[in-house]
């Protein structure tokens, strides 16, 4: 009498067909998205707090019970930072000169980095490492020889102080990150604008400058932050508080009696100056995520 195998009867199984199953892909997501979550949390809570400290009256703030949502809500706090005459200084004076930063770093950066990256001449390669090796000094390595400077030329306490200053650690970047851009750029445009007839001037602002669009816009808002934020220098070469910026502003606030730190105006006016950033950030995130990835891919 025959013995049937039982094994050759039993329904053969895929290998590893239960790693198709969704609870296990999902399980195995599942500690990528802790720690994405984890990042998300530890970035956006201390701004998060600081809306909530802003939009909290006064003496909510120093509660021994911890609220991480709004409990009595109120928007006094705005209202007086918005009212004071030196923060309003402050806010015109942070936009004048980080525009102008901004308009001036572009300006002569991508003049000087049409010339290096589309250029041969010698010591080209010295000199973009030369302007790199300027980002890596810290800014009080300079401060004392920038302020005998800055007394020098008459402008201190003046916002064209802090226009020359920022442009120290602004156009060095800027210089080297437009260089990138126009060194990936294909030389057949170039030359076909050459035999066209064009100069070299308007082949930089007809050819070049709209096919570095990402790039201009990703430089011009970095350098717009770092303007916006500086604070060691608008420190040092301002004295009076109609030429203060908003980062020397948020340090002057002082509360009724003097003697107390009014911390829900400061949070008020510290999200006042964030939002800003985080608009242009958000409105322009797809040329800033195009002018970060088309500079290093040659085509």
């Amino acid at each position: 009498m025959s013995t049937v195998d039982e094994s050759a009867t039993r329904p053969q199984v895929r290998p590893r067909a239960w790693r198709r199953n969704p609870v296990w892909r999902g399980a195995k997501r599942l500690p990528f998205l802790l720690l994405i979550a984890a990042i998300f949390i530890y970035a956006v809570f201390p701004f998060y707090w600081a809306v909530l400290s802003a939009v909290t009256p006064e003496g909510q703030l120093f509660t021994k019970t911890v609220h991480y949502f709004p409990t009595h809500f109120t928007l006094n706090n705005f209202r007086d930072v918005l009212k004071s005459g030196d923060f309003q200084h402050a806010l015109i004076n942070s936009t004048i000169v980080a525009v102008s930063v901004v308009l001036v770093a572009l300006a002569v950066g991508s003049l000087a980095a049409y010339a290096l990256g589309r250029f041969n001449f010698r010591g080209r390669s010295a000199t973009l490492y030369l302007m790199l090796s300027m980002t890596i000094f810290p800014q009080i390595a300079i401060l004392g020889a920038l302020y005998t400077m800055i007394n020098s030329f008459g402008i201190f306490n003046d916002l064209k102080a802090l226009i020359l200053s920022y442009m120290i650690f602004t156009l060095p970047f800027t210089v080297w990150v437009l260089t990138s851009f126009m060194r990936a750029l294909p030389k057949d445009l170039e030359e076909a604008a050459y035999i066209d007839g064009a100069s070299p001037l308007q082949v930089f602002y007809k050819v070049m400058l709209p096919l570095i669009a990402p790039g201009l816009v990703t430089t011009g808002l970095l350098a717009f932050i770092a303007s916006w934020n500086e604070f060691l220098y608008a420190l040092s070469f301002t004295e009076t508080p109609d030429k203060r910026t908003v980062p020397v502003a948020l340090t002057q606030f002082v509360g009724k009696s003097g003697y107390q730190v009014p911390w829900a105006e400061i949070m008020a006016a510290t999200v006042i100056v964030t939002v800003p950033v985080i608009v242009l950030t958000l409105a322009l995130q797809r040329r800033i995520l195009a002018g970060l990835t088309a500079g290093a891919v040659k085509g």
